[in-house]
C-alpha cells in the first residue's frame, strides 16, 4: 500500500476536487482521499460495501492509504456512505484523476485549463508514438432476460401497486387473477422443452394479465390515489416494456429499438458482440486506448454503437495531449472503414490491417509488418483481460447508472496504478541485477 500511495498525487487531487465534499448542512463530508481510497480498495479486492468498512477498520495499512493520521479501531464511516462516494466521484472526475496519475508517472507537469498542450502548427510535423484502440462490453449483474420472466416480474409489480392503492373501506378489490397468472407462468418456466408455440402462448397470456392490471392502476390513479416517486418511475418502465413486448408479439419479431431487458435497471441494452462465449451481452460498451502502457477510457455507453465512429475523436485527443499525431494506430478490422482510412491517410497515420477489397496478385503489403502489428495490438487485449479478471470489469455489480459508470472508470484507474507498480518493481529488480556483479567483484578483489 505504501508504493501504491506514492503513485497517486493526493495533494493535487485534494486541492482540485475538495469542493465536491463541502456541504453547509448535516455532517462534515469525508475527505476525498478517504472516498477515493475506499473505492480503490473495493475495486482491487472486490469487497462489498460492508466488508470494505470492516477491512479498513482492521487494517492499519488500509487506514494509512485512506489518509487517516493514526491507527484507530473505530469504523471510519458507515457502509451506506460508499454509495455517496460512487455518486460524487463521477466517471468524468475519475478520468481527470487518471490523467493526473499518468502525468505524475511520466514526470510531466500537471495540465491546467489555462496551460494545455498546443498542437504543432507545422503541417510537416513528424508523427510519433503508437496508439492502440479497442472496444469491449462490461456486463451488468442482471438475470438473463427472457420475455416470459420479464412480463411475470412486471405483472407482480403491478399487483403490488394495486394492493397498496386499494382501500377495503371504499370498494371491493378488483380481480387480478394473480393465482391463475402465476400458474400459467410456472407452466412455461418449469417446462423442460419449450416450443415456440408454447412460449408465444405464454407471452400472450402474460400480456393480457398486464393489460388488465394497467387498467386497474389507471383507475386508481384517476381517483387521486398516491404512489411513491420510485414506483411511478417503475410504472413508466412497465408501460414501456408492455408496449415493446406487445409490438413484438403482434409482428412476430424478436427485435426492437431500445429494448428494455431489466425492470430495475431499464437503461441496460443488449450488446451484440459475436463472441464464442456469449454472442450477446447486457451492459455498457467500453472504448479504451493504450499509449506507452497507460490506459484511457475514451467512451462508454449503455446504448449499442459502432466503435469505428469514435476513432477520429480518439486520435484528436491524442494530438491534444501530445502535440502531434501518432505514427501508427493499432486497431481491429472493424475500425478499417473508408472514412477512417481516408482520415488516417490525410494525417500521415498508418492504420494497421489489410487493405480493403480483394487481395492483389502482387501485394505491396508487408506481412512482417502485419505480424508485428498483431503482436503489439495484443497489449490492449491483455488490459481488458486484466480489468475483467482483477478489477470487476467482467461483471458490474452496482445498481445505478451513475455508479456503474464510476465502477468502469475505477477499473481503468486501477489498471494504470498496477502498471506503474510493475514498472517500479521491474526497475528495482534491474538495479539489483546490475549491482550484484559489482559487489561480487569487489569482494573477490578484497580477498585476493
Amino acid at each position: 500500500m505504501g508504493k501504491k500511495t506514492e503513485t497517486i498525487p493526493w495533494g493535487e487531487i485534494e486541492i482540485r476536487y475538495a469542493k465536491l465534499f463541502k456541504n453547509d448542512k448535516g455532517n462534515v463530508a469525508k475527505p476525498l482521499r478517504m472516498a477515493l481510497g475506499a473505492l480503490i480498495i473495493q475495486t482491487e479486492y472486490q469487497f462489498s460495501d460492508e466488508e470494505v468498512v470492516l477491512q479498513i477498520q482492521e487494517g492499519p495499512y488500509l487506514q494509512y492509504f485512506c489518509g487517516l493520521p493514526g491507527y484507530t479501531d473505530e469504523k471510519p464511516f458507515d457502509s451506506s456512505t460508499m454509495v455517496y462516494f460512487r455518486k460524487r466521484l463521477t466517471s468524468e472526475i475519475l478520468g481527470e484523476i487518471n490523467e493526473l496519475i499518468i502525468a505524475k508517472a511520466e514526470k510531466k507537469p500537471k495540465l491546467t485549463d489555462k496551460d494545455d498542450v498546443k498542437p504543432a502548427d507545422d503541417e510537416d510535423a513528424r508523427n510519433e508514438g503508437t496508439l492502440t484502440v479497442d472496444a469491449s462490453c462490461a456486463p451488468q449483474n442482471i438475470r438473463y432476460p427472457q420475455d416470459t420472466s420479464l412480463l411475470n416480474e412486471a405483472r407482480e409489480n403491478l399487483e403490488a401497486m394495486i394492493d397498496e392503492m386499494h382501500d377495503p373501506k371504499e370498494c371491493q378489490k378488483p380481480r387480478t387473477y394473480r393465482k391463475k397468472a402465476r400458474k400459467d407462468y410456472l407452466n412455461i418456466a418449469k417446462s423442460k422443452r419449450k416450443s415456440l408455440k408454447k412460449i408465444r402462448k405464454a407471452i400472450g397470456k402474460q400480456l393480457r394479465y398486464i393489460r388488465r392490471d394497467l387498467g386497474i392502476v389507471d383507475k386508481f390513479l384517476k381517483r387521486e390515489k398516491i404512489l411513491s416517486e420510485k414506483k411511478l418511475r417503475k410504472l413508466g418502465t412497465i408501460r414501456a416494456v408492455y408496449e415493446q413486448q406487445l409490438k413484438m408479439f403482434e409482428n412476430r419479431s424478436h427485435r426492437i429499438e431500445n429494448r428494455i431487458v431489466s425492470l430495475s435497471q431499464p437503461w441496460i441494452r443488449p450488446i451484440v458482440r459475436g463472441k464464442a462465449k456469449a454472442k450477446c451481452e447486457f451492459g455498457s460498451k467500453v472504448d479504451i486506448s493504450v499509449t506507452d502502457g497507460f490506459v484511457r477510457l475514451e467512451h462508454s455507453s449503455f446504448e449499442a454503437y459502432n466503435e469505428s465512429e469514435n476513432l477520429e475523436k480518439i486520435i484528436e485527443r491524442y494530438r491534444d495531449r501530445t502535440g502531434h499525431y501518432p505514427e501508427r494506430v493499432l486497431a481491429d478490422k472493424i475500425y478499417r472503414t473508408r472514412n477512417n482510412l481516408k482520415y488516417c491517410k490525410e494525417k500521415g497515420i498508418r492504420l494497421s490491417g489489410k487493405p480493403l477489397g480483394r487481395p492483389k496478385r502482387d501485394p505491396e503489403f508487408d506481412k512482417k509488418q502485419e505480424r508485428r502489428d498483431e503482436i503489439d495490438r495484443v497489449e490492449v487485449e491483455r488490459k481488458f483481460s486484466h480489468a475483467k479478471g482483477s478489477f470487476g470489469l467482467g461483471l458490474i455489480r452496482t445498481k445505478l447508472q451513475k455508479t456503474s459508470e464510476t465502477a468502469i472508470s475505477l477499473a481503468i484507474l486501477l489498471l494504470n496504478i498496477s502498471y506503474i507498480q510493475r514498472l517500479f518493481l521491474f526497475l528495482f529488480k534491474s538495479c539489483i541485477i546490475l549491482l550484484i556483479p559489482r559487489v561480487i567483484f569487489k569482494k573477490v578483489a578484497f580477498i585476493q
